[in-house]
């Protein structure tokens, strides 16, 4: 529940149309599969990787957008105007909690955090791993606030909704992006490299993945060496889902090759296919965004929906400042004539 002494209102683009939903956008990305170097790279969770988050519109007007990024125990970030961002705390006091240490040893930090409003709740997936394994565990955490100044303010850790393990899994858990569906289905999109982006129906009581529910493929890259696809977000527009994915390289600094793709389908779990309707699930996806002089690697994207528009939201390599590591761009997101997403340049820089 949110704070009783106001009213405020939640939007989301993945669930209901009276609340908007920032996330994916989804900050260090997913792509913690083997890279072209082959090992982990530094600073991996600095910046705000992974970003995605919620907007909370205010009573007495405006709106407050909360968001979650990468980093040790889940960064969580406040701002007013999708401009300037504000550090608010974290979800876990620990890096990493105990029951995801016991499973992934050597993981230091929370990846990809999935921060959206569901019943009352704010619902946040989180992914926990090591640079280049498949050994992997996706996890749930809930809250009825994101005030940390309210009393209902306390982050509750459900543990386990997912795992992967090399020789016993095909995919690689990470990167998760809940989508309730226009059914009013809960599906959960995640996966990493190896054979690519999967979904499976969640209990919408538990947020756990529903007992006996198939695990399905929705966009892959067989012919690419790497496999490097990753960071689902999906969306519904005028009578498609829209997935939009990451794909190649996501952390080498100037050299990172990253880029947002998308496909749609009528269909929340596909077939989807890109513009030159090409399936994803064989290699398909039509470029949103890509490296510039300036920004390099820009990825791991989620969509912010207000009565005043849509944005993207993402990560990208500053080449005025590489030490900053990945951060935080937003840019207005519109819609082709043919009904395909764009985005323009991005809302601030720093």
């Amino acid at each position: 529940m949110l704070n009783h002494s106001r009213r405020v209102t939640i939007f989301s683009t993945r669930l209901m149309p009276i609340v908007w939903m920032l996330v994916s956008v989804p900050m260090i990305d997913a792509t913690y599969a083997q890279t072209s170097h082959g090992k982990r790279r530094d600073g991996l969770l600095n910046g705000g990787a992974d970003p995605t988050g919620v907007g909370i519109a205010q009573a007495a007007g405006g709106t407050v957008y909360y968001v979650a990024a990468t980093g040790p125990g889940v960064k969580l970030l406040r701002s007013t105007d999708l401009k300037h961002w504000h550090p608010t705390g974290r979800v876990f006091e620990k890096n990493v909690p105990d029951w995801a240490r016991r499973e992934v040893p050597g993981a230091d930090g929370i990846w990809a955090p999935d921060l959206s409003y569901h019943n009352g709740l704010y619902y946040l997936y989180y992914s926990v791993s090591t640079f280049g394994s498949q050994r992997s565990v996706i996890g749930l955490a809930v809250n009825r606030s994101m005030d940390p100044a309210s009393a209902d303010y306390e982050w509750q850790d459900r543990g386990k909704v997912v795992e992967s393990r090399a020789g016993e899994t095909d995919f690689n858990a990470i990167d998760p992006a809940l989508l309730v569906d226009e059914g009013g289905r809960w599906l959960l999109f995640w996966g990493s490299y190896w054979s690519g982006l999967k979904v499976a129906e969640v209990d919408a009581a538990t947020g756990k993945r529903k007992a006996g529910s198939e695990i399905q493929s929705v966009a892959a890259r067989p012919h690419i060496a790497s496999h490097a696809i990753e960071a689902s977000f999906v969306i519904f527009h005028e009578g498609y889902y829209f997935l939009f994915a990451s794909w190649d390289n996501c952390c080498d600094g100037a050299a990172s090759a990253y880029k947002v793709v998308v496909g749609r389908s009528r269909e929340a779990t596909g077939p989807y296919v890109d513009a030159e309707g090409r399936p994803m699930l064989d290699g398909g996806g039509t470029v949103v965004l890509e490296s510039s002089e300036r920004w390099r690697g820009p990825g791991h994207n989620g969509v912010i929906t207000t009565d005043a528009g849509q944005w993207m939201v993402h990560h990208a390599y500053d080449m005025q400042n590489l030490d900053a590591q990945r951060i935080l761009l937003v840019r207005a997101l519109s819609w082709s004539k043919v009904g395909w997403p764009r985005v323009g340049e991005p809302l601030a820089v720093p």
